[in-house]
């Protein structure tokens, strides 16, 4: 199967990932249950552009987590939250070696059984994903993007 390299890609609802690819002809893998797509684009640029597309700015998404959760690093980011596109940055967004993963394709998250600085990312559909991120920083990303999701959902009440 030949794969063709899309210089545009639309963050849906079937977004399970983005990897940073740094290759000479695309600069991301877009993970989606039936297809992996290069893109050339980088990770973050498709982040911001999704976040438009949503209806705000990457920059008032992430100052609005920051202000609800008190989240300060790693902030995770409701992308369109009407549609519930959640994803959270496995490192600084502005690292080149940031990993976004989309908060409800996974499944579950396992520590890799022979490097302990990496883990087992398993999705809804039982495709897995081994990232150089470790259990416990994983799992405080999906607790951060759990309370964000709770903050930005329809009816929470005010304190």
């Amino acid at each position: 199967m030949i794969s063709t390299i899309v210089t545009h890609y639309e963050i849906t609802k079937d977004t399970m990932a983005l990897l940073p690819a740094r290759k000479i002809d695309y600069h991301t893998l877009a993970i989606e249950p039936h297809q992996q797509r290069k893109v050339d684009q980088v990770t973050l640029s498709l982040i911001k552009d999704a976040c438009l597309h949503g209806g705000s700015t990457y920059d008032g998404r992430r100052l609005a987590v920051i202000s609800q959760t008190g989240a300060q690093n790693k902030v995770p980011i409701p992308i369109n939250p009407n549609e519930f596109i959640y994803a959270f940055p496995t490192s600084s967004p502005s690292s080149p070696d940031c990993i976004w993963i989309f908060y409800h394709h996974v499944k579950t998250i396992q520590p890799h059984l022979k490097n302990p600085d990496y883990s087992l990312i398993v999705f809804k559909n039982y495709e897995k994903l081994e990232v150089p991120i470790s259990l416990q920083v994983l799992q405080r990303q999906m607790q951060r993007t759990s309370y964000c999701i709770v903050r930005f959902s329809k009816g929470w009440e005010k304190e």
